[in-house]
């Protein structure tokens, strides 16, 4: 760290709003790499190289390579509720501090995920495109015909805080919530979002429509294959806003293309910012460029808490959202 003489130096690998690198730059020397798209691992390894803490987002991998210079590295801050781009082993065996942005995006995550599951069930995309393309000539009975939302049966994987969120907004719409979690939730919560605890298995055949919220681990790569999507019925949708491994993208083309699913929506991808291209040839999908938290106060909200999490850290202060804790014991 650096002496009480100097500021500490930190890098921003992301360009952030005014306000963020007026924060900063009143407590730090910042390195600042004002750019919107990310630095190669080689780039990002020289900047974190001389450098005190770290602002980055979720697409800067901070493995062994990034950090193979940055040997007075005391903190790594992500703008991201999920931290699958941190190695956490690495950085507690380093001693380095990784934080991140849970609670502040809970609710326009969820709004996103519903309003997913609304267009793809829907067929709002398909119909638009259709419209567009000149195509609607007059209204017909059987036109267009979509699957209810309202009174059907919500499968939600993964009932952490946006789960809960997406649970809550189920009921509004008078749907039956079940929940497939690693570990069942307290009975509380399980009534206040009046949520029924099942099997992975029995929420893929009974689900209407499988919501994907859970974190990104490596027993969660293609969490969704040719065999769970096999088991979903065929006028089902699945929602993808967790993030991009979780479902095996060429077993879902051939899910939509073969009718075995009825309709998909995703925010996030294997390969992002790079797109499956089977994945904008079927027509029975709703994409979105990885937005689940894009709303201008929620973005501006996360910031803010990475920067709070960052000077935390600097001032050898607990951060609010440290994930390695066991360093601060």
């Amino acid at each position: 760290m650096a002496s009480s003489m100097s500021k500490p130096k930190i890098f921003v690998a992301r360009q952030i709003f005014p306000e963020g690198l007026e924060r900063l730059r009143a407590i730090a020397e910042v390195d600042y790499n004002d750019q919107s798209v990310p630095l190669s691992p080689v780039d990002l390894s020289l900047r974190l190289a001389h450098v005190d803490g770290a602002l980055v987002t979720g697409s800067e991998k901070i493995d062994a390579q990034t950090l193979s210079q940055a040997h007075r590295l005391k903190i790594v801050s992500n703008i991201a509720v999920g931290f699958n781009n941190f190695d956490i082993q690495l950085l507690t065996e380093k001693n380095i501090l990784a934080t991140n942005t849970p609670e502040v995006l809970t609710d326009t995550t969820a709004d996103m995920g519903f309003l997913l599951l609304m267009a793809a069930a829907r067929r709002l995309s398909e119909g638009e495109h259709w419209l567009r393309a000149g195509h609607w000539q007059n209204w017909s009975l059987g036109g267009m015909m979509g699957m209810d939302i309202h009174h059907s049966t919500i499968g939600v994987m993964g009932m952490g805080r946006i789960g809960q969120a997406i649970a809550k907004r189920a009921l509004a719409f008078g749907m039956t919530v079940i929940y497939y979690n690693r570990r069942q939730l307290p009975k509380e919560i399980e009534k206040e979002c009046q949520a029924t605890y099942v099997t992975k298995e029995e929420l893929l055949k009974t689900a209407d429509h499988v919501m994907l919220v859970m974190p990104y681990v490596p027993e969660n790569h293609h969490f969704i294959g040719e065999k769970e999507l096999a088991l979903m019925k065929s006028t089902a949708t699945l929602v993808n806003i967790a993030r991009g491994g979780i479902v095996d993208e060429n077993a879902l083309i051939h899910a939509l293309k073969n009718q075995i699913i009825f309709s998909a929506g995703l925010d996030v991808y294997e390969g992002e910012p790079n797109i499956h291209p089977g994945l904008l040839e079927v027509p029975n999908i709703v994409l979105a460029p990885h937005i689940g938290s894009a709303t201008q106060k929620t973005r501006l909200a996360m910031m803010h808490l990475a920067i709070d999490n960052l000077i935390a850290g600097l001032n050898h202060q607990q951060p609010p959202n440290l994930i390695n804790t066991d360093l601060w014991k």
